[in-house]
């Protein structure tokens, strides 16, 4: 079994998050920052303005003109948007397929991006800012990133492991690493200097809550429901995928009608299709 010290160590080393993005970051509940600066920032990197620039102008957003520079992005599509896109494009642009062996890394970001679009559309019912439901949701599953690049032989034990006994990947993570992604997820959201909610929801996303208690509305229970919508729909598109179950107390504290599942279900595919043409590399 790896030392789970090891694998904590791996998060330790990762490089920080872009500058820009930690700047971000900090204004998470905050509803007014300096555009002209934030564009200033964002253009420094190339890269992002690029990836960035290429998703303000997808049909996620539909808009009528086209968007060439990003002072016209921050104006267009306003802050919160743009801090979403400046986050997704860097985390996505932190981790590299190379030496990962057999790991999906396209089925990994359809599923983070399904989370994340799952997230935002169910956020408004739960009363949660429907911008960090979607990084949370982009976020939930990076500790298997970790494990599957910087441990990618021994990851692929875990996915023996999964289909030999039939068993959740955490489960298998558990059995191989003495710890599992969502653990490790946490302590790298951490490391990124993440807001303590979203660290809090990548840690709690497959916790169940006990028979006849109450589901909290807050932003954890958004990114559980937001990853068993993302399963549930398939957006992933794995085969033998599995939905983990949704207990009673979060349907509950959910108290949505057939008419507003629907509706959820309709606006998360809307929006999914878009969404990873525009960010999945």
């Amino acid at each position: 079994m790896i030392c789970t010290d090891d694998v904590v160590k791996s998060v330790l080393a990762l490089p920080s998050l872009p500058a820009v993005v930690n700047d971000l970051l900090a204004t998470m509940e905050q509803e007014d920052f300096d555009m002209h600066v934030l564009a200033a920032k964002i253009t420094l990197d190339q890269a992002l303005t690029a990836k960035t620039l290429r998703l303000a102008n997808s049909s996620f957003y539909g808009l009528q003109s086209k968007v060439t520079t990003m002072t016209q992005a921050v104006s267009v599509l306003g802050f919160h948007s743009i801090r979403t896109l400046v986050t997704a494009c860097s985390v996505i642009a932190s981790f590299s397929a190379q030496g990962s062996g057999t790991f999906d890394f396209k089925a990994f970001w359809r599923h983070s991006l399904a989370s994340a679009v799952c997230a935002r559309v169910i956020a408004p019912h739960l009363k949660v800012n429907p911008d960090s439901a979607f990084t949370a949701g982009l976020l939930h599953d990076l500790g298997t990133l970790v494990l599957a690049t910087r441990f990618a032989e021994d990851y692929q034990q875990v996915l023996a492991w999964q289909h030999e006994h039939d068993c959740t990947t955490s489960a298998a993570e558990h059995a191989v690493f003495g710890i599992d992604h969502a653990a490790i997820g946490a302590a790298l959201a951490a490391h990124w200097k993440f807001p303590e909610q979203i660290q809090a929801a990548v840690a709690g996303h497959h916790l169940a809550h006990p028979a006849g208690c109450v589901a909290p509305a807050d932003l954890a229970t958004a990114i559980v429901v937001a990853n068993v919508l993302a399963h549930a729909l398939d957006l992933a598109d794995v085969d033998g995928d599995q939905v983990p179950p949704l207990s009673m107390p979060v349907w509950r504290t959910l108290a949505l009608d057939n008419r507003a599942w629907a509706r959820v279900f309709r606006d998360a595919e809307a929006l999914f299709q878009a969404t990873c043409q525009a960010l999945i590399p």
